[in-house]
């Protein structure tokens, strides 16, 4: 089975951010045990300041800033509220709401 593409999503906020998520279903492999190849990115200024993936060979992991940090993927609505939570962190809007 190649790579399929689930979900796609681009979206230009208001105050001109990105934010650009895409999902894949791949086959399970030890690289990809969870069968879902991800890339999640929050552009502002041009720059990525927040980002999830799980690029080949590198494993599951969140990049904030120009620092690479290890992220434990759960599932993909987990992914979804982790991602958008540091969006609102860094945005200064209250993350409980």
């Amino acid at each position: 089975m190649k790579a399929r593409l689930i979900y796609h999503v681009k979206e230009l906020t208001e105050a001109g951010d990105i934010i650009e998520i895409k999902i894949w279903q791949v086959p399970k492999s030890n690289d990809k045990p969870h069968g879902v190849k991800y890339s999640l990115a929050y552009i502002r200024g041009g720059k990525r300041v927040v980002g999830y993936d799980n690029a080949e060979g590198k494993g599951d992991h969140k990049h904030v800033g120009s620092s690479e940090i290890p992220y434990e993927f759960k599932n993909v609505d987990q992914l979804f509220a982790d991602f958008y939570r540091d969006i609102k962190r860094l945005r200064g809007e209250n993350h409980e709401s």
